[in-house]
């Protein structure tokens, strides 16, 4: 059935506002004359009448649409949403053809919203949705409906870029064209002409699926890739926006070779694989692999080198934490959460990170998991979980409660019913504090302990989440002994605990998974090096300089003969190399990565690399077949690398589940990258040469580069875009799920690797780590914009990054005799940072965001001195508000 629908959203629920959705329900057979009733409001009962297609709801909603266009643009050609409406779609639906009012149209000033969402609030049609999703889903406060009647307006109180770090979804969620991909617009292509395959966001671990839309060479736009286990219908704005790092301009083209006077010498691929053989086969070479680069490329590295030369390419702070975050998601009773379970959660213990900035969908989740609350207060009132208004207005300020212990304020503190503000060691000891008041021990002496272990205790569904941005061990154990300590107490199978431990980047898990805890560090290849047992370094897909401190590198660097670099950006260590090889991105590759829940997702090539660029993988296999490697002479497809690396290594036997292999095809045929309508393929390169070059083929996956082919019936992890006969708009999306709001009708994509062990001890307390109380010291605090290496590449998310900047409490600035936007520097460092005040930060702690231009080569946990920066000047003061005379502040 078709039914026109607004504001109505099935991750939002129903209120009724838009009338659209008008049927006629029935009191009984008898009744010819029926009323007219809401379908998004109206429960479906046992024996009910409805009709859709009577004149009486027909009329009804052919009226009603006739009044939301009464001040609507006739400008659906040159619009953004064009071809992808659901405006369009619900006003062919009802049959709405010839518009009666000639008056004039309500005109209103766009707002700037900053450098991702562009305003175009004459396209409104007031059906709510905007600040629904933004103010109550997303939590964020600068976004509201204004005024009334013709003068309501959607929009900041003043203009400026929209705080809320899940704002991109607004356009999608926006049936209209109020709300658009700024990026988009400004290098247009209607989503009919866009080539679109299944991909995976490598923005950080949460592993959302993702739909980017190619055009000319060019990555155009992405898309929320439905995924009911994992993102939902939602993404981050880092994962929304932070792919324009394929388009940038240091971007690796060709291969290079340093001569003599150390100029790059640019090869074509054959060229540089005899090279790269050259410099490999029969030397002593070693491996530094990469947490943002694919399984198979990582594990093609660890194969060509051995793995006990193969590095998993973190610091050295990092790489004990992963390893025991991963050891301990193998080893816990409790279950490790996907994002809907996440959301299910009744009751959540966050220790140390602000999972806004480390694993931004996870801290979505958490806002809907609050709500909890309310759903229970709703079922004892014998209210639909759907009557969104309804319930809200009963449960009021009500909320599951959510406690945060962190080092200092967290973007989710507004819905937390307790936040405690601690050193890393202290969040350590808290967290063993609460598992010792739930295994029965005595807890006088920490009633905070003790409080929220009643909590978790009195909680059905409980969650912990940690992470590993403050490299500390001991918090890691801590928050395994707390649901350790729920399972042991689960006695009734009633309850449900959950642990989820939050890793950095996209495959931080499947390397920890790959390398085991046997796995060198960079410090241990750097002795190796030093003592002349490594002749050619290998590294893939990392810049090391973001690893360690540049005279730690250096050092490594230095104390190797060849240096050889796989990647798709230039780097410094890219100019440290004597031959470079450019490697494809995600979007333009094969592969699979694991996600912080131990979800092996695949993403597939949404279009072919230009110049000289392949996969890694390629490059890899292209050597260890040159070599004679034994078990790869005769592999030659993706597909038996990924039946390799699962026979290799036990711990990823499960990642050929996660998606068909290149020879399934769906009803006989292959899945069609471009859509039915896709045009102009012929013309696309007539400027260049107006010889058509053939379409490129491929013969590793089940997709094409091509329309033909079918898009129904195939599994969800193999889904490239959604389109319906009568809904061009990805609203349908439904008609491609189980039931509306429900799965994929094609399954889940993904396979998780790792599920609860049966039961075990609860850890021993770990000695958390400390430092000298007279020396400030460096706690890790990621950004969203600007902490992941790629998306800090790209044009919208880099206009929202922070100068590097350093955050200290209020007693310590006080010592230091500095105030907000003051400069400081670092004890033997000539670097200056400006002085931000977090008046919850712990007294000792000084916040960085790691990877912002300045904090690179920063030690985590390092104990340092600061002292005031000479010549420093302050910036400018961000203006409030105006009192509308020009100049004046108010």
């Amino acid at each position: 059935m078709d039914l026109p629908y607004f504001c109505w959203h099935p991750a939002m629920g129903s209120v009724g506002a838009c009338r659209q959705c008008a049927v006629v329900q029935y009191q009984n057979e008898e009744d010819t004359r029926g009323r007219i009733v809401m379908g998004c409001m109206t429960p479906v009962t046992e024996g009910a009448i409805f009709s859709l297609t009577g004149d009486k709801a027909s009329g009804f909603r052919q009226a009603v649409i006739e009044s939301l266009m009464l001040n609507h643009p006739h400008d659906c050609a040159v619009c953004a949403e064009g071809g992808e409406c659901h405006l369009q779609d619900m006003t062919v639906m009802v049959g709405h053809r010839d518009r009666r009012y000639r008056g004039l149209k309500k005109t209103h000033r766009n707002q700037y919203l900053g450098p991702l969402v562009h305003h175009e609030m004459n396209r409104c049609i007031t059906c709510y949705r905007c600040t629904r999703y933004y103010r109550d889903y997303a939590g964020g406060t600068d976004l509201a409906a204004m005024a009334s009647h013709d003068h309501v307006f959607f929009g900041r109180h003043d203009e400026g870029t929209l705080q809320s770090e899940f704002a991109g979804n607004l356009v999608e969620v926006c049936p209209t064209g109020v709300f658009t991909d700024k990026t988009l617009v400004g290098q247009y292509t209607r989503k009919w002409d866009l080539q679109s395959a299944p991909s995976v966001c490598v923005g950080c671990a949460v592993g959302c699926n993702t739909v980017p839309g190619e055009r000319y060479g060019k990555v155009k736009r992405v898309h929320n890739r439905f995924n009911a286990e994992v993102n939902g219908y939602f993404l981050c704005d880092r994962g929304r926006y932070g792919s324009g790092y394929v388009n940038s301009d240091t971007r690796l083209p060709y291969p290079g070779m340093r001569g003599a006077e150390g100029r790059f010498t640019a090869l074509n691929h054959h060229d540089a694989l005899a090279e790269f053989e050259r410099l490999t086969v029969g030397r002593r070479v070693a491996g530094i692999g990469s947490p943002r680069a694919s399984v198979e490329a990582n594990f093609l590295l660890r194969s060509l080198v051995g793995s006990d030369s193969f590095a998993p390419g973190v610091s050295e702070q990092e790489q004990p934490s992963l390893q025991r975050a991963t050891a301990l998601m193998r080893s816990t009773p409790a279950r490790v959460p996907s994002l809907a379970d996440i959301e299910s959660a009744d009751a959540i213990l966050v220790l140390g990170d602000d999972v806004t900035h480390t694993a931004p969908r996870v801290a979505l989740a958490l806002r809907q998991s609050v709500r909890n609350r309310a759903y229970e207060l709703a079922a004892d009132m014998k209210l639909q979980p759907w009557q969104d208004a309804a319930i809200r207005n009963l449960a009021q300020e009500q909320r599951s409660p959510l406690v945060s212990v962190t080092p200092g304020s967290t973007r989710l503190d507004d819905v937390a019913e307790r936040t405690l503000h601690l050193a890393p060691g202290e969040i350590a000891e808290f967290a063993f504090a609460v598992a010792a008041a739930l295994s029965g021990g005595d807890s006088a002496g920490n009633p905070e302990a003790a409080a929220v272990a009643q909590m978790l205790r009195d909680a059905r569904r409980p969650l912990i989440i940690a992470g590993t941005s403050l490299c500390e061990e001991a918090l890691l154990d801590g928050a395994a002994a707390v649901a350790g300590a729920l399972v042991s107490r689960e006695a009734d199978g009633t309850r449900a605990p959950m642990l989820s431990l939050v890793v950095p980047e996209a495959n931080s898990l499947g390397q920890a998974l790959l390398c085991g805890d046997d796995a060198p560090d960079l410090a241990t290849l750097t002795a190796r090096a030093e003592a002349g047992e490594i002749e050619t370094l290998i590294v893939l897909e990392n810049d090391l300089y973001r690893r360690g401190t540049g005279e730690e590198i250096d050092r490594l660097l230095d104390a190797v003969t060849t240096v050889i670099v796989l990647d798709g950006m230039d780097s410094a260590t890219c100019s440290r190399a004597d031959l470079v090889l450019p490697a494809a991105s995600a979007i333009e590759s094969e592969g699979t990565v694991v996600s912080m829940e131990g979800r092996a997702q695949r993403y597939y090539p949404v279009f072919v690399p230009g110049d000289e660029r392949h996969s890694s993988l390629y490059w890899l296999l292209c050597c260890l077949k040159a070599a004679d490697h034994k078990h790869f002479v005769d592999i030659n497809h993706v597909d038996e690398v990924i039946a390799a690396c699962a026979s290799a290594v036990p711990a990823l036997a499960g990642i050929v589940d996660a998606a068909p292999g290149g020879s399934y095809r769906s009803h006989g045929v292959r899945i069609p990258r471009q859509p039915h309508r896709y045009s102009g393929r012929t013309a696309m390169r007539a400027n260049i040469s107006v010889h058509e070059p053939k379409q490129p083929q491929d013969e590793e996956s089940p997709l094409a580069y091509s329309m033909e082919g079918l898009n129904r019936d195939e599994p969800g992890s193999l889904l490239p875009f959604v389109w319906s006969p009568g809904w061009n708009s990805n609203q349908s999306l439904h008609k491609f799920q189980d039931e509306v709001g429900g799965a994929l009708s094609g399954g889940t994509a993904g396979a998780r690797l790792i599920e609860a062990a049966g039961p075990t001890t609860v850890p021993e307390a770990a000695t958390p780590s400390s430092i000298d109380a007279a020396t400030l010291e460096l706690i890790p605090r990621p950004a969203i914009f600007g902490s992941d290496e790629l998306s800090a590449r790209s044009a919208g998310v880099r206009d929202l990054m922070p100068d590097a900047y350093l955050e200290l409490s209020v007693a310590d600035a006080k010592t230091l005799g500095v105030e907000a936007g003051d400069g400081v520097v670092l004890g033997g460092s000539d670097t200056a940072f400006e002085v931000r005040i977090d008046p919850s930060l712990r007294r000792g702690c000084v916040a960085y965001a790691p990877g912002l231009n300045g904090c690179i080569g920063l030690v985590p946990r390092s104990g340092v001195s600061l002292s005031m920066a000479p010549d420093w000047k302050r910036r400018d003061a961000d203006l409030i508000a105006r009192d509308g005379q020009e100049g004046s502040l108010s």
